[in-house]
Formats: C-alpha cells, sequence, structure tokens
C-alpha cells in the first residue's frame, strides 16, 4: 500500500508509514486544531508545493496524482490525521453527461470508522462526481477530505472525443500549511485568517512577508518611521504612518485615512473680471459671478504665513486714479487683518496691468482656521477700476 496514514490502521502501523507521515506540529486553527493542507517543498526549489499535483493526459480523461505529504483536520476531538503518497498515482474520470457539463472535484480523504462508521479505516484519493446541469455546480465537499483539483467534465467528453481540456478546465485547490512557529508560503490560501497574532505567511503573488494582527495580514515589518513602497500597505499600522501612493504622492496616515503629507498650498482663482467705483474696500465687484474671492487655510505651527495676492487690472478713462486690492483676514467674526492700501497691490492706466504683491502675517493661532477675503476699491469714485485674473495664495513662513 503507497498511501500511509499513521495513528490509523486499527492493527498497527509499520515503521515505514510512521517514518514518512510524522509530521510534528501543524498550522494552528484553534487550541486542538490544524489547518488541512499539503506541506510544502518540490524536487525544483523554484516552485512551492510539489505535493498532490494533479496533471492530466492530454486527450484522455487519466491524470496523474504526484507523490506527496499533507495533513487532514477532523473534529476538535478527533485530531488530524497526516497522510503521505509515496509514489505517482493515476485517476480516471467518468465520461462526461451527453447534454450538460458537471464539475467534479478530486480529493484527498480520510475514513475512520471509529467516526464514521464507514468500516473503513484508511486514506484515498478519490473523485467526487458533481451533477450534469445547465449551469453545473461544484460538489460538496466530503467530511474529512481535502479539495486537491476541480476538473469541468464537459458534456461529451470522453477518452474517444478528445478528453478533458486539462490546460483550461482543471482548477488547482491545494492549499499549504507548516509547523506552528513556521513562516507559511501561501499557496491559494492567501485570505485565510492567521492562527494567532505574529503568525506569518510568504505571500509569493505581493512578494513579501505578512503578520497577522489579530484582525488583518499587515505588510511585515512595518518600517516604523520608514515610507512603505506604493502598493504594500493598505490600512496604516500607526498614525503617523507615511507611505508612497500609486499617484507618486507621499501620504501620512492620520489614524483612519491616507492623507497628502505635503499639503499644497491653499490657492483660489479667478477669470471672470469685475469692477467697483466704490472708494470703501469691498468683496463684491460688478459684472461678475464671483460673489466675493476668499480663501481658507489652517495657521502653521509657526502662526505665521506668507499672503500671495494679484489681479489683472485698469482704471477706464484715468491714468491718475487708483485700482486697489488687498486681502482682509478674519478667524470667525473677528477681523485679523483689515483691507488697508499700505499692504495692497495697486494699478492706475488705462491699460490692463498684471500686479501682485506678497505681505507676511505673523501672530496667528497655529493650527487656527482663517479665512482671507480679496478686498477691492477705486481712488476716484468718477473712475470705474477692472479686475480680472484675481488670484490668491497663502503659504506657512517662519
Amino acid at each position: 500500500m503507497t498511501l500511509h496514514s499513521v495513528w490509523l490502521p486499527p492493527a498497527g502501523q509499520s515503521r515505514q508509514a510512521t517514518r514518512l507521515a510524522s509530521l510534528g506540529a501543524t498550522t494552528p486553527s484553534g487550541p486542538l486544531q490544524s489547518r488541512s493542507g499539503i506541506l510544502p517543498g518540490h524536487d525544483d526549489p523554484r516552485y512551492r508545493v510539489g505535493g498532490f499535483v494533479v496533471s492530466g493526459v492530454t486527450g484522455g480523461m487519466t491524470a496523474g496524482v504526484s507523490h506527496g505529504r499533507a495533513v487532514i483536520q477532523g473534529t476538535v476531538t478527533q485530531g488530524a490525521y497526516p497522510v503521505a503518497l509515496d509514489e505517482d498515482i493515476t485517476v480516471t474520470f467518468p465520461d462526461g453527461d451527453a447534454q450538460y457539463n458537471r464539475i467534479d472535484l478530486l480529493v484527498l480523504r480520510v475514513y475512520d470508522d471509529a467516526y464514521d462508521g464507514s468500516g473503513r479505516s484508511e486514506a484515498a484519493v478519490e473523485i467526487i462526481k458533481g451533477t450534469p446541469a445547465a449551469t453545473p455546480a461544484v460538489p460538496a465537499l466530503p467530511t474529512l477530505a481535502l479539495a486537491l483539483a476541480q476538473v469541468t467534465v464537459r458534456a461529451g467528453t470522453g477518452a474517444g472525443s478528445g478528453g478533458i481540456d486539462w490546460a483550461n478546465d482543471r482548477t488547482d485547490l491545494r492549499t499549504t500549511l507548516v509547523s506552528v512557529g513556521g513562516i507559511l508560503p501561501v499557496y491559494n490560501n492567501a485570505t485565510v485568517a492567521g492562527g494567532y497574532p505574529g503568525h506569518y505567511q510568504d505571500n509569493d503573488v505581493l512578494g513579501y512577508l505578512q503578520r497577522w494582527n489579530g484582525t488583518a495580514w499587515v505588510a511585515y515589518p512595518k518600517a516604523l518611521g520608514g515610507i512603505a513602497p506604493a502598493g504594500i500597505v493598505s490600512t496604516g499600522g500607526y498614525t503617523g504612518q507615511y507611505r508612497d501612493s500609486s499617484l507618486g504622492v507621499l501620504q501620512r496616515w492620520n489614524g483612519s485615512a491616507w492623507l497628502p503629507a505635503i499639503t499644497p498650498p491653499p490657492f483660489v482663482a479667478s477669470q471672470d473680471a469685475g469692477y467697483t467705483t466704490s472708494t470703501t474696500y469691498t468683496a463684491a465687484l460688478t459684472d461678475t459671478a464671483v460673489t466675493a474671492l476668499t480663501l481658507a487655510f489652517t495657521a502653521p505651527a509657526t502662526g505665521a504665513v506668507l499672503l500671495h495676492f494679484g489681479a489683472r487690472m485698469l482704471t477706464q478713462s484715468s491714468t491718475t486714479a487708483s485700482a486697489f486690492m488687498t486681502p482682509q483676514v478674519t478667524q470667525g467674526s473677528t477681523v485679523v487683518l483689515s483691507a488697508n492700501d499700505e499692504v495692497g497691490a495697486s494699478h492706475s492706466g488705462t491699460a490692463y496691468s498684471s500686479v501682485s504683491t506678497v505681505y507676511r502675517l505673523a501672530a496667528l493661532t497655529p493650527g487656527t482656521s482663517y479665512t482671507v477675503t480679496a478686498m477691492h476699491r477705486s481712488s476716484d469714485a468718477g473712475v470705474i477700476c477692472w479686475f480680472d485674473n484675481m488670484f490668491m495664495r497663502v503659504d506657512p513662513a517662519n
């Protein structure tokens, strides 16, 4: 017999079976339970799992199953059954239905008469035949069985009619397990929950090591204080963690979301020209849809900012009058900086000219929100002053 299962035959077991199937501790899924799965290892070290590979014979209904070792978990008190197949075997799938496709499962299964009353105490490689249907379903996995492969057997398929399309109709369902404390090589089980916080797995598809934190697999190491590469971290491990986003933007985890680590300076602009003849500062302009040009900003830790502002201005039919644009800063209903000519940008002339200036505003409260509003006036009530292409920007300052 080439399929061995230890601590199962009622008449005892051979020393060979003990050597082949003695696996030690396994990947836990509970205090008394283990995952079911195939032990990793391959004759070619470039690959992860060589045991129980299902490979079909072209043009036929026969598939080969390669040698390997596995563990199949029973109920909590039943324990885990180590299984070893010491030579390759072949299995033959039944011919297809005349009308409908079906889906079969190839499984590694344990029978234990003491628990299932089957009259058998052995392990077997079996085909669980599905039901032919217009939309076939995968048959249920039997108790005490590990799925190896799923095979679609199309209508009319037989050894004399082309056989199974093994390249497209076979799906590898094998999963892995390792000894407790070992790093699990992921194979069809990347999203299966870890057995305990501190459990590690190597995700070959993503290309990095992961640690189970109790609720999710997290890239490891976290690189505390470092910048995580793009695509590695979906949820921050701590407030203040940084990552490079897929858009090439540095982001910071604020405890609940990823935000740009470097916030662009607040900026606002309008190209909808308007005019005023008011000799006192006003936010409203005539002949424009912009009611008022405003900009909100948060005071930096230094409590100082640079106010950049300007516009394309014209004093209609006058070369002596002046057009003024200046910022007014408020915090709530409190005016922090009043509109005044000394800090403003101004222009005199009947031809448009672009003017701008910068003003440093200090003594702000760090972390407090402020609003800056563009204010305008004419030096002469009889002169129309036009403002176009207006802008404001706020930068932190020392």
